[in-house]
């Protein structure tokens, strides 16, 4: 076998095949540190977010709490025959849904509180201080001396 100069600095098959592995097993290395890079970093990730998420949890739990206070609180008071707060203008805006909702029937006072669980007082206020100005309501006389009204809507 006769072996010159220029076949032994050029590679051949073998050494070739050997780079391509040595190529390979230097990408299969950075992999695997890119996944310890990822792992470490999820789980101080996670270490961070796990107090926060406790807080949160809690936060959570304090509030369902509150909540069914709060509900069991209204029950209460609507089963102890509590009367429902119209906010200002809210009152005249449940009315007039009342009214519409009903427009062949005719309403006296008693009977819109009652449907709206509020005070009778408190709508014989409204309709003497705003429903006699609102050209929506008509406002029929009955009773003797027509003191006393019935409401519909127009």
């Amino acid at each position: 076998m006769n072996i010159t100069k220029r076949d032994v600095a050029a590679p051949d098959k073998y050494d070739l095949f050997i780079q391509k592995i040595d190529q390979f097993q230097s990408l299969v290395e950075k992999k695997k540190e890119l996944q310890d890079t990822i792992a470490q970093i999820q789980s101080e990730y996670e270490e961070k977010v796990r107090p926060i998420e406790d807080e949160l949890a809690v936060v959570i739990k304090k509030l369902d709490q509150n909540l069914s206070k709060l509900e069991s609180a209204t029950e209460t008071t609507s089963a102890k025959g509590g009367y429902t707060k119209y906010g200002r203008g809210q009152l005249g805006i449940a009315i007039k849904e009342l009214l519409y909702s009903n427009p062949a029937k005719m309403f006296k006072p008693k009977e819109i509180a009652d449907a709206l669980n509020t005070k009778g007082t408190a709508v014989s206020l409204w309709f003497n201080k705003y429903g006699m100005a609102d050209n929506e309501i008509e406002r029929i006389p009955a009773g003797k001396g027509g003191k006393r009204f019935v409401y519909k809507i127009k």
